[in-house]
C-alpha cells in the first residue's frame, strides 16, 4: 500500500467521525505493525478484503468511545450488543467507502465483530500492517489495514 492509498483511509474515517458527530478524530501518525502486536481493544469489527488485493481492515475501539458514540448520535441503549453492532457498522462503512476508491475488485466481506481480547485475528503474516491510532474526543480506537 502506497501513501496515497493510506491518505484515502484516514480520510474516510475522518469523514466517517465528522459526518456522524461533527467532530472529525485526531489521527496519530501512521506506523507499521507486525501481525503478532496489533491494537485490539474492547470491540473490534473485522471486514476481510478479497479480489485484487488481499487481507483485512478492522476497527478497534474502546468500550467508552463507541457508548460516547452511541449517546452522541441519540442512542440511549449503550448495551454490548448495541456497541457491537456500532463497531461492526463502522468497520462496513469505512470498508465500503473504501471499496469506492479501489473499485469492484476490493471485494468486502460482511463485518465480523469481537469484544475482549481476541487474539484470533488474523491479518496476513507476510504483510505489515499499517495501524492508524485515533482519539476522538478523548478517547482511543485505531484503525488497522492490511492488504497484499
Amino acid at each position: 500500500m502506497d501513501e496515497q492509498q493510506l491518505r484515502v483511509f484516514i480520510d474516510i474515517v475522518s469523514q466517517y467521525f465528522e459526518k456522524q458527530t461533527g467532530k472529525a478524530p485526531d489521527v496519530g501518525s501512521p506506523y507499521l505493525g507486525d501481525a503478532s502486536s496489533l491494537p485490539i481493544y474492547d470491540f473490534t469489527g473485522v471486514i476481510g478484503i478479497s479480489g485484487e488485493r488481499q487481507g483485512c481492515v478492522y476497527v478497534t475501539a474502546h468500550r467508552d468511545l463507541l457508548r460516547q458514540l452511541l449517546l452522541h448520535v441519540g442512542e440511549s441503549d449503550v448495551s454490548d450488543n448495541n456497541l457491537s453492532d456500532l463497531v461492526g457498522e463502522v468497520a462496513n462503512t469505512i470498508s465500503g467507502n473504501a471499496r469506492r476508491y479501489f473499485g469492484p475488485d476490493f471485494m468486502i466481506s460482511v463485518p465480523v465483530v469481537v469484544s475482549g481480547n481476541a487474539r484470533a485475528i488474523q491479518v496476513p503474516r507476510s504483510v505489515k500492517a499499517y495501524i492508524l491510532p485515533l482519539r476522538w474526543h478523548k478517547f482511543e480506537a485505531a484503525l488497522v489495514v492490511s492488504l497484499q
